[in-house]
This record gives structure tokens, C-alpha cells and sequence, in this order.
């Protein structure tokens, strides 16, 4: 009852969220995911949506108690299909049938469902059957829907930036080698022009900025640049002052490279994270805000800008989140791209109607962390870790082996104290520093964190990362990317860890009896 008391302030905070008393819909859209914890109500949430003026709502999957509750709303909405769907539908006319049944005729019209993206970021993903499918899924959907005499939904699937090997200069744009460009680039291409439908791209500038921050313009990553600070592509003759601009007319020349020139562009998830680990330079409220702010305003302009190799033209686009979601694995940023808490109340202030300027908001500290970190970082478990959760953690963590827990095994330097958190602490930050170059990130389901603060003790050394300007440049951004191919399944990224079937290293009774000193014969990896 006390989290349904606590959605029932809405009024007193809706006035902090929404700064115009016009009704009209904005034309900018929000992800609204459910990968957390302790978010309100839906239907508060879908009244959310409209007092905030979003034009669109995108979902990651077709829940169906959102859209029920999106009837008769003025929010357009945005569903997709999972990609362990795709096979199934490319091969099956009868289940795709039945995917359109069940999650748009049962809610269409009612719900104004107008887009259906097939697939998340299908060709990053490492099994090529699904690239072979994709199309031929895309196109069993299509007609599925078109078979019931609607036409105002348009299907297409959202791609992220890595499926160009070059990007810069924007001129340069070219699709990866490995994606076969006849059977798959070229039918996509060639599908979206016919079907009158949108490039759907996520699209994160913060990525390409902290990767390489020394050499990357702030101000061109936050929509600030002006003509002093501006890019001129060599080839094209084209000026740029921002890197969104870039980023996405490289996608436009690397289709006109194939002779598909006129596909339309769409943005299905952007955004700038207002939180991260020690090691994300940027991620913080003033950055994120910043963005956000001058995206809005930018794609919401009438008539629209456009980009520099398509100027005029308007580009749907989805802030990337609605709210934080603590349940996303990975490094810091992924779980604080959201707009709201997930207690609904703002991270910072945001008009979706682009009509607020910069001055028309309250100010917010400025940023500390604009420069990359250098020095020593160690991964331990975070203090409000529940001793219960660490245990199978710590087991898992220990029994893949490759030495990562040898200093914890009895008359070594760091079996004492015997402690699970002293324990795993020494686990986390060897396992992290391991695998760290593979994008392992120091979360452990939320379980750790990133310390500046060396544990080390006595002839016990825990491992460590010294993170400058060689680390900054390379695991880093392998690190980060990570998060931007959040639906790979990879054991060392992901970090959520399986537990083996047997995970008796002490029973509830001695982790109360023996937190503090437990005895030996109870502690062992085996």
C-alpha cells in the first residue's frame, strides 16, 4: 500500500515535469522499459505519458497490459518482437498470423499502434541465421497486417551504428564487410523504400565521445557546437555541429554507396546517461540533461532541420529511457539513461514539447567528471550488499576457476578474515580484472561497485585496473559497447552469473553465526 501511496503525490510533481499548458502532442517519443525494480502503477504510468506530451512510446517487447492501457490515448505506440522470434515468423506465415493477432488486432485501434519493429540490433548479433530471416520476417508481418486493410502501421527493425565499419568522416560511410550486402543490406534497403517505412537506428553519441574524449569534441557530442568549433567533411564539403549529424548521415552514404539513397531515418533509441562508474567520463545530470534538451528541441523544430545531407526532413525519435532501470546488467551507465526514477520523480527537468529554452530551465551543478579518470580502481561489494545474495554470487564466481579465488584458499594471503564479504570482494575485483577487456562490468547483479579505494591488506593484494590513457582507448569503449548489444547472451559480459546445482558453502544459520569470523572448515570453493 505504501508505493501505491506514494504514486498518489502525481499532481504535486506533474507541475515539475511539464512546463506548457498546451495539450498538443510532442513529437518526440520515449523508450519506456521494464527492466527494474519499484516503478509505479502502468496505468499511472500511461497518464504519465500524456501530461509529459510524449508523441510516442516505444516498447521493447508488446506487453499487453501496457497496451490495454494505452487505449484511447493520444501516446502512438511502438511494439516489438523478440528476436527469438524471427526464425519462426520468417518461415511461418500462420505464426506470424497468430504474433499480429494476439498483439495488434487484439488492441488496434483503440491503441495507436503505428510502428512494429522486428528484431533488436539483429546484425550485431553473432548468429547469422537471424540475419538471413530478418527480411523475410519483416515482410511476413507486413503482410499480415496489411491483410486486415490497415495501413498506417509501418514495420522496420532498429540496427545499431556498428553495422558500419567506417563512420567518420560522415562521406566515408560504409556497411561491415561481413554482412552480406546482396542478401541482406540490399532487401532491408530495398523493403523500407517500398514499404514507405524508417532506418530505425539507436543512435548514442555519449559512446563515441567517451571512448575518446581527448580527441572527440563535449561540445559537438552536447548539440553545442557553433561555427568556431564546427567539422567540414573533406569530401563532401558538408559542415557539421553536431555528432548526431554525423553519425546518422553516415548511414545515409553508406546506402547511397548501394544505390539506395532515399531510405528515411528514424531514431529508436537515443539518450545520455546522468550516472555511471568511476571510469565514464560524462555521465552526469548536467550532460544528460544538456543533450536530451537540445535533441528535443532540434528534432521537434517546425519546419524540421534535418541533417546536413538531408536538410528539412523530419526524423522520429525515442529518448532513450522513461525511467532508470536498476535490473539492466552491465557497466553504470546502463542502468541511468532514464529521464524519471524509478519512483517517477525527474532526474532533471525535460520538456517534450521543445518549446522551453535553455534559460527557461533550472540551472543544475556543473559537472565534475567531464575528464577521463586515471589511476587505480578495484571492484568490491557494495555496502548495502545482502550477505544472503553474496554467497551463491561468490560460489559461481570462484568455481569457474582460472586462479581467480586461489589467495582465498586456506594459509594463502587472503583467506583471512574469513569473511563472505572480505571473501568476495577479493572474487569480484580478480574476476573483473580478468575479464574486464571483455566487457565484463563491476555490477554482479548489483552486488558491487567500483572503488577508488585500494582493499588490499597486509601480504593480501587485491587486483586492480590502471585505467589511463592506453586502458581509456581500449577495454573501456570494449567495456561500454557492451551495453549498446545488451541482448547478446555472453556469460562474461552479461554477469549474471549461473549458479552450479550445488551451492552448500554454509547454511543460513552460519552465515548469521559467522559473518564477522567464520570458521574454516566451513569455507571452502569446491
Amino acid at each position: 500500500m505504501k508505493i501505491a501511496e506514494n504514486f498518489l503525490i502525481a499532481p504535486l510533481f506533474f507541475c515539475l515535469l511539464t512546463f506548457s499548458n498546451a495539450l498538443t502532442s510532442s513529437r518526440i517519443g520515449v523508450v519506456y522499459g521494464t527492466q527494474g525494480t519499484n516503478f509505479p502503477p502502468i496505468n499511472y504510468t500511461v497518464q504519465l505519458l500524456e501530461i509529459k506530451n510524449a508523441g510516442f512510446v516505444k516498447l521493447r517487447d508488446a506487453n499487453h497490459e501496457i497496451l490495454k492501457s494505452l487505449s484511447q490515448k493520444s501516446v502512438r505506440v511502438s511494439i516489438s518482437i523478440a528476436n527469438n522470434f524471427l526464425v519462426h515468423i520468417a518461415s511461418n506465415q500462420t505464426f506470424a498470423n497468430q504474433w499480429v493477432q494476439e498483439n495488434v488486432l487484439a488492441y488496434y485501434p483503440d491503441t495507436m499502434i503505428r510502428f512494429i519493429l522486428v528484431g533488436q540490433e539483429v546484425l550485431s548479433q553473432n548468429d547469422t541465421t537471424l540475419w538471413y530471416n530478418l527480411v523475410p520476417a519483416m515482410r511476413r508481418i507486413l503482410d499480415s497486417v496489411r491483410s486486415h486493410n490497415i495501413h498506417n502501421i509501418k514495420v522496420g527493425t532498429p540496427l545499431a551504428m556498428d553495422i558500419l565499419e567506417s563512420t567518420f568522416p560522415p562521406s566515408s560511410g560504409k556497411f561491415r564487410s561481413d554482412i552480406p550486402h546482396d542478401q541482406v543490406i540490399i532487401p532491408l534497403l530495398q523493403f523500407l523504400n517500398q514499404t514507405k517505412s524508417y532506418f530505425f537506428l539507436n543512435v548514442f553519441p555519449y559512446f563515441t565521445w567517451s571512448a575518446n574524449p581527448t580527441n572527440v569534441s563535449l561540445d559537438l557530442a552536447l548539440f553545442r557546437g557553433d561555427k568556431n568549433s564546427s567539422y567540414r567533411d573533406p569530401e563532401s564539403g558538408l559542415i557539421y555541429t553536431n555528432l548526431l549529424d554525423q553519425m546518422l548521415d553516415s548511414v545515409l552514404f553508406a546506402s547511397k554507396k548501394l544505390g539506395l539513397d532515399h531510405v528515411a531515418l528514424a531514431i529508436s533509441e537515443t539518450g545520455w546517461p546522468h550516472a555511471g562508474d568511476i571510469d565514464q567520463p560524462g555521465a552526469n545530470r548536467y550532460n544528460a540533461a544538456t543533450y536530451n534538451r537540445n535533441l528535443v528541441h532540434r528534432m521537434s523544430a517546425k519546419p524540421p532541420i534535418g541533417t546536413p545531407a538531408r536538410p528539412g526532413v523530419f526524423i522520429p525519435t525515442f529518448i532513450y529511457a522513461l525511467f532508470d532501470e536498476d535490473q539492466i546488467p552491465g557497466r553504470g551507465t546502463a542502468r541511468h539513461f532514464g529521464i524519471l526514477q524509478a519512483n517517477s520523480w525527474p532526474v532533471y527537468d525535460l520538456d517534450l514539447t521543445g518549446k522551453l529554452g535553455e534559460g527557461d530551465y533550472p540551472l543544475l551543478p556543473l559537472p565534475s567528471n567531464n575528464e577521463p579518470f586515471k589511476g587505480n580502481l578495484w571492484c568490491v561489494v557494495a555496502s548495502e550488499a545482502n550477505i544472503m545474495e553474496l554467497v551463491p554470487q561468490l560460489e559461481s564466481v570462484c568455481s569457474l576457476g582460472n586462479g581467480i579465488c586461489d589467495a582465498l584458499s586456506p594459509g594463502n594471503d587472503c583467506y583471512e578474515p574469513v569473511t563472505i564479504r572480505a571473501h568476495a570482494s577479493y572474487a569480484f575485483s580478480s574476476y573483473w580484472v580478468k575479464f574486464r577487456s571483455r566487457g565484463t562490468a563491476c555490477h554482479f547483479n548489483g552486488l558491487a561497485v567500483l572503488t577508488t579505494t585500494d582493499p588490499s591488506h597486509g601480504s593480501c593484494k587485491f587486483p586492480s585496473i590502471q585505467v589511463g590513457l592506453e586502458i581509456s582507448l581500449g577495454t573501456s569503449a570494449k567495456a561500454d559497447d557492451y551495453w549498446l548489444k545488451r541482448h547478446r547472451s555472453s556469460p562474461n559480459s552479461s554477469l549474471t552469473l549461473h549458479l552450479p546445482k550445488k551451492h552448500n558453502l554454509v547454511s543460513n544459520e552460519m552465515l548469521i553465526a559467522h559473518e564477522t569470523c567464520m570458521e574454516p572448515e566451513f569455507f571452502r570453493y569446491t
